[in-house]
């Protein structure tokens, strides 16, 4: 695979969670704001209190050392990183990822060779089956990873694909592919080798190793690598096998193993749902007097897994979507005045409750980052996904402009990033998510929200979700989260409504009909 040479942000260069930093002001805007008179007294540290003590109520949480968190800033540092951690794995390696790109040789012939000098090592991968098998029967994720299998036997190398149960009957058979990806996916992205765990929205192909922008954090802790193979072993407990079979076109077959502990999502959705609810709900909810067993930590960090599986759960105890709520309700009271945030998704539609809070956040600066359509990963592609760069502007112009109804045009912005056009020579996508809060008098973030999220409708009610919402008293670390943003900002520039207004960002009918219709039929963007 050839890669392409990834230019490092000036302000840092790939930092390392032991490295001294300077501390350095996160760059909301450059432009003028009314300054924001902060109550005498007020100290981040009694928010920072306020916020856990209603996290703990939701959440499972870990108390680490900020040293025991990495911010990797570009694709192919992250590139250099998974295949450095796969090659020193000594007992276990756990993927989960909406797939693996099909021609991603130089990945499978690390695995292949961590394998081969490790006798005792294991692997487990996880993927999404509609995506996986997509290209069936030609080269697709699954026939590339079944010969693992052959070689190293079952025992070494696991492969599961998940099947989400909002896709069965009628729909499954005449929903077209890739189309029927809107009816939920495997969207987590987990890379836990060893005892240590990268949280990422990254999938595991090409483009995310060379040119498409995104975030990874790699959190070195055995506890918090175990709690998340858990999750990963629990979802798996979930999905189809992937067996190999030279007889099969496709090179493989695809079944329901007799350990499967439920029925099959295709054959009796309403009983998998129900099982995978018994299976999940404690797994991901808050064990009982948390916040008593946290007390005397000597840690200075926080880091809360939040998971939205809402799919599976029946009632939907998904902790993710709480948690947010949590947070922005709080940056809405008064003790929060003068707080800022940015928040980024390279698809910009987040449910209308999020939107809500975000401008009802008692702020300074408000800066929303998503994807100009010429980043947008489904720019100049053929047919129904074409749509969808010009689908997300009108997305980013409705927000724009319940900005401007809500009296807060001066304090939150919206900023396109672009770096190149895709498809054209040095072009990138961009897909990063996330979120980071700068409390009242702080000059870097000290929370940030990390992970697969891009916080719409399909993440909160279709697709499977993993996030780290960290939480810090470090100065170190809020200046590498600083960091982090700045990096992400430096391709980005400030749009308003006028922008949408030029001939080439109109928004045509036949895009506003199909938006309509995905809807309608129960699918979402």
């Amino acid at each position: 695979m050839i890669i392409v040479r990834s230019i490092v942000c000036p302000a840092t260069q790939r930092l390392s969670a032991l490295r001294i930093h300077s501390p350095r002001r996160l760059q909301y805007s450059t432009a003028a704001v009314p300054s924001t008179t902060i109550s005498s007294g007020w100290a981040p540290s009694v928010a920072l209190s306020q916020l856990t003590s209603e996290l703990d109520q939701i959440s499972p949480r870990f108390d680490l050392k900020a040293s025991q968190i990495e911010i990797i800033q570009t694709p192919l540092d992250f590139y250099k990183t998974l295949k450095s951690n796969i090659l020193n794995a000594k007992s276990r390696i756990y993927l989960s990822t909406l797939y693996i790109g099909k021609e991603e040789h130089e990945l499978i012939s690390t695995i292949r060779k961590a394998l081969k000098s490790q006798p005792g090592l294991q692997i487990s991968f996880l993927t999404d089956a509609l995506r996986g098998t997509r290209e069936s029967p030609e080269p697709s994720c699954a026939s590339l990873l079944a010969p693992l299998i052959t070689e190293f036997g079952p025992k070494r190398v696991e492969i599961r694909l998940y099947h989400t149960p909002n896709l069965t009957g009628l729909r499954k058979r005449h929903i077209p592919k890739r189309i029927n990806e809107g009816w939920g996916l495997q969207h987590m992205k987990l890379y836990g080798i060893d005892d240590e765990i990268i949280i990422s929205g990254a999938n595991l192909s090409s483009d995310y190793f060379e040119n498409r922008q995104d975030r990874y954090h790699v959190f070195s802790s055995k506890d918090m690598t175990n709690y998340f193979e858990r999750i990963h072993n629990a979802i798996s407990s979930l999905s189809y096998l992937v067996q190999p079979n030279l007889q099969n076109s496709a090179g493989y077959d695809l079944v329901w193993p007799a350990t499967n502990p439920c029925p099959a999502p295709l054959d009796n959705p309403r009983e998998y749902i129900i099982h995978a609810s018994s299976v999940l709900k404690s797994l991901i909810q808050a064990p009982k007097n948390q916040s008593a067993m946290s007390n005397g930590t000597l840690n200075d960090t926080i880091v809360y897994p939040l998971a939205q599986f809402s799919p599976l759960l029946s009632p939907d105890n998904s902790t993710e979507y709480a948690a947010i709520k949590s947070v922005l309700t709080l940056l809405s009271k008064p003790a929060f005045i003068g707080s800022r945030w940015v928040f980024t998704a390279g698809y910009f539609n987040p449910v209308p409750e999020i939107t809500r809070l975000l401008l009802a956040t008692k702020l300074t600066r408000g800066t929303v980052i998503t994807a100009s359509p010429w980043a947008n990963g489904f720019y100049g592609s053929n047919g129904v996904s074409g749509l969808l760069p010009p689908a997300y502007t009108l997305l980013s112009r409705r927000f724009l402009e319940r900005v401007q109804k809500s009296g807060k045009s001066d304090a939150i912005e919206l900023k396109e990033w672009r770096r190149g056009t895709v498809g054209e020579p040095e072009g990138w996508t961009y897909h990063a998510k996330g979120l980071w809060i700068a409390l009242p008098e702080e000059e870097n973030p000290s929370i940030t929200l990390v992970g697969s999220s891009n916080y719409t409708k399909r993440s909160y009610s279709l697709d499977l979700e993993i996030n780290a919402l960290v939480i810090t008293k470090n100065e170190h670390l809020k200046a590498r989260l600083g960091n982090e943003v700045t990096c992400l900002q430096k391709h980005a520039e400030k749009v308003d409504i006028d922008t949408f207004t030029k001939p080439e960002r109109r928004v045509g009918v036949v895009v506003r009909l199909a938006m309509w219709i995905v809807g309608a039929v129960g699918g979402a963007l």
